[in-house]
């Protein structure tokens, strides 16, 4: 991962622990009801992929694990990692793209009403991505990838020579010397690995995207509600497509790129369609970016827009990330793809302890004010979710308390200590196992292995009932916790 220049060390501070009374007050734990989002609370664990799946997409033991530990926790709501809308393969993601995958589904529902007790919402969120290939071997690309074109020839000044030719004279220029012969989406291809982006409009399902993903989200949606989700979380964030299509970078000239208010059109025809393939009472909220954190992403006033045209569509609920990109991702190894949390803007979305003088506690909050503001100026009550670092009882009280957001996201900190909102609710803050930020997860993460805590992932192995990881090394789930 890209590290920024200054090396200050920072640490997680467990804060002020509240008391009964301050606790019977607070913010944090008092309830929310606003439109169709009812929560016992403001406590919230947003989506993380926990590689568990099976290649095909099925809900696994180890996913209902994984949840079923989270949901012990008793937070106001869950959200399930995110969950592929298309029939095809993607690896141990889990999908929800046929009706085949119902059956799982239904269970994992099942295993967060139980272990809960019926005090967690559970909602699923949906994506879409398109196609990357692992970054090739260079004699590989240039001999059987490469489409040969007069524009070639022209760079080589060779435009008589037969395609063999301008094959061999590529592999034995210098990568400099290649890079002024290719454009640069070939030459990205070749030191990156291919990547379909949402402005290859040459291609036809890219093309045809606007007029294919309402129904796919909606069909999904649909089935989230037949397994028993209380709602769905529309994945508008990082480097997927519905992001692509909103973020500043999408010039398609179709009427859905350009200019700030095209951008949003897919968007919205995807709620619209996913809103009317839904009970009346099912929740459908999305996840999107307060700021892309890349040279020539969208501005704030393009998200205060987007946000504020998301509240008027009727969204129940609008969860605010950062970064996370393609655009500026490092180049990956021959043989591997390209990892959208490895650039600048990937550190903008999970920043260590070890960081720039802004710190990793936090650093989305002022964007995530203006934006809430902006929807709340346009005259909309719409809840904000509010996410990044957030990991003390201070923190979350003050960003609720001064109009930041409406609701609480913690991910690392809820995979460091599922239970860290439950300890601090019932008096026992003095035990919370707190983050320290040094993305021992997303390491795993990157490398597609099953993600854990090293706060914890070696604790009590032998455990009874102990589901490991597949090397046998690490546990798979946090040790229990109960009120003393």
């Amino acid at each position: 991962m890209w590290k920024p220049a200054e090396k200050i060390r920072w640490y997680p501070d467990p804060g002020h622990l509240p008391d009964a009374q301050e606790r019977a007050s607070s913010t944090l734990f008092s309830p929310l009801q606003i439109g169709r989002l009812c929560l016992r609370n403001r406590t919230w664990v947003p989506a993380m992929v926990p590689w568990r799946a099976t290649d095909d997409g099925y809900v696994t033991p180890e996913v209902l694990d994984w949840y079923g530990r989270f949901a012990r926790g008793r937070p106001a709501a869950i959200v399930v990692e995110a969950t592929g809308i298309r029939d095809v393969p993607s690896g141990p993601l889990l999908r929800i793209g046929h009706d085949r995958f119902l059956d799982g589904l239904e269970k994992l529902v099942e295993v967060v009403r139980k272990e809960s007790g019926g005090t967690t919402r559970l909602f699923i969120q949906l994506i879409d991505f398109l196609a990357i290939k692992r970054r090739p071997e260079r004699g590989k690309f240039l001999n059987r990838f490469l489409v040969i074109t007069q524009q070639h020839r022209r760079a080589l000044n060779m435009m008589d020579a037969g395609e063999a030719g301008i094959r061999s004279a590529m592999i034995a220029m210098s990568d400099n010397d290649l890079e002024q012969a290719l454009t640069p989406r070939e030459f990205e291809a070749l030191t990156k690995g291919y990547r379909e982006q949402v402005n290859d409009t040459h291609l036809d399902h890219i093309e045809e995207l606007p007029r294919v993903l309402p129904d796919l989200f909606a069909q999904a949606a649909s089935r989230a509600g037949k397994a028993g989700f209380d709602g769905v979380e529309l994945h508008y964030a990082h480097a997927y497509t519905m992001a692509s299509f909103l973020s500043a970078t999408n010039q398609r000239e179709d009427g859905y790129g350009g200019a700030a208010s095209r951008r949003v059109r897919l968007p919205l025809e995807v709620f619209k369609q996913v809103r009317q393939s839904v009970p009346e009472n099912f929740v459908v909220g999305a996840r999107f970016l307060a700021s892309e954190a890349i040279e020539g992403g969208s501005s704030l006033e393009d998200v205060c827009q987007f946000a504020t045209a998301f509240a008027e569509a009727g969204m129940d609920f609008l969860s605010l990330s950062r970064g996370g990109k393609f655009d500026d991702a490092k180049q990956p190894k021959v043989g591997a793809a390209a990892y959208p949390y490895t650039g600048p803007s990937g550190y903008e979305c999970m920043p260590q302890y070890i960081s720039d003088e802004k710190g990793p506690f936090g650093r989305n909050l002022a964007a995530t004010k203006a934006i809430r503001q902006a929807v709340r100026a346009a005259g909309f009550a719409t809840p904000v979710v509010a996410a990044g670092g957030i990991h003390n009882f201070e923190m979350a009280e003050a960003t609720l308390n001064n109009s930041t957001a409406d609701i609480i996201g913690a991910a690392r900190q809820a995979l460091a200590d599922p239970d860290w909102f439950r300890k601090l609710e019932t008096g026992h803050g003095d035990t919370i196992r707190l983050c320290e930020y040094t993305n021992y997860c997303e390491g795993l993460d990157q490398n597609h292995k099953q993600v854990t805590c090293k706060l914890w992932d070696r604790l009590q192995l032998d455990e009874p009932g102990v589901r490991k990881s597949s090397d046998g090394k690490r546990r798979l789930t946090a040790p229990d916790w109960a009120p003393e």
